[in-house]
């Protein structure tokens, strides 16, 4: 079910994307910041609440709280496993891969989830990889090891191996939630704030286990809440609307290949990372991969 209906208007298309990835850009910076004053848990459970909140919200204007109402517990259970998925695990382990490791090299190597999408679509989706693309995820992965190697890349030793484990293990998080989600044919939003809610469950109950509330400040309760807002929620509902006004989704979706460089660029001048040169060429592999792949098999 199409979430809005609107007409093809090629200018508010590039300007809602173009919003998406500023905000999407600025995802690394506040992750990292946002470290310095709570933990990675801490931060989650606000900005899984935040999003909670900004969604429901969303729905009220939208008069689509009915569609609430009638989903069903098969689609209760799928939006928990969903919720399961992301954002609870998917987020807990990238903002703990942000706390070991720089920006610079969280954010690229979580970049690579279209890779690890086609690598999952074989036993998940019983598709085939031709030589073609296994070149192309040779290149990507060529960029992994040349952005790992944190400006050292003729030293086979990493500055934190977990660090980019987690940062990897995240990017196929996202791949399997893309591939569960998109056969999910309920209303955009409403299964976007099911697995919110369900999540938010999830990460109470991690706050529980863990520091709770303790050595909260300001700083980071805000940092929790911009995430929400701007990572996970109403930046997903500015793609959302870009895709529908766009004449051209496959233009509008290459747009997001300029997100990781506004954010090397962002990281640089906020968080002050000095950037590798390796962070750049790996990121320029990895990017060169992913757009090749998609034009031998675009429907991927």
């Amino acid at each position: 079910m199409s979430v809005y209906q609107h007409p093809k208007d090629p200018l508010k298309a590039y300007l809602y994307a173009g919003l998406a990835v500023l905000f999407w850009s600025t995802a690394a910076s506040a992750f990292k910041l946002t470290l310095e004053h709570i933990n990675f848990i801490q931060i989650l459970f606000f900005a899984t609440l935040t999003s909670c909140i900004t969604l429901f919200i969303i729905l009220l204007i939208q008069k689509n709280l009915y569609l609430l109402r009638t989903t069903t517990r098969e689609e209760f259970i799928r939006s928990a496993f969903l919720g399961l998925l992301n954002p609870f695990l998917y987020y807990l382990i990238l903002l703990k891969a942000y706390s070991l490791i720089p920006a610079q090299v969280a954010q690229p190597l979580n970049f690579t989830w279209p890779i690890m999408l086609v690598l999952l679509s074989v036993p998940l989706l019983n598709q085939r990889i031709s030589v073609f693309s296994l070149g192309t995820m040779f290149l990507s992965f060529a960029g992994v090891y040349l952005i790992s190697s944190q400006g050292n890349p003729f030293d086979m030793r990493f500055t934190d191996s977990l660090g980019v484990s987690l940062a990897l293990v995240s990017s196929v998080l996202w791949a399997l939630f893309w591939i569960y989600n998109v056969r999910d044919k309920r209303n955009e939003v409403v299964k976007l704030f099911l697995s919110f809610l369900f999540a938010l469950i999830f990460v109470m109950a991690a706050m529980f286990f863990s520091s709770g509330f303790e050595s909260l400040n300001w700083f980071g309760v805000a940092g929790g809440i911009y995430i929400g807002l701007f990572e996970m929620g109403i930046t997903f509902i500015f793609w959302l609307k870009a895709l529908q006004y766009a004449v051209s989704t496959y233009r509008v979706n290459n747009l997001i290949y300029v997100t990781p460089f506004f954010s090397l660029v962002l990281i640089s001048l906020i968080v002050g990372e000095r950037i590798h040169l390796t962070t750049i060429g790996g990121l320029l592999l990895i990017v060169t991969g992913i757009v090749l792949q998609r034009v031998v098999s675009p429907g991927q």
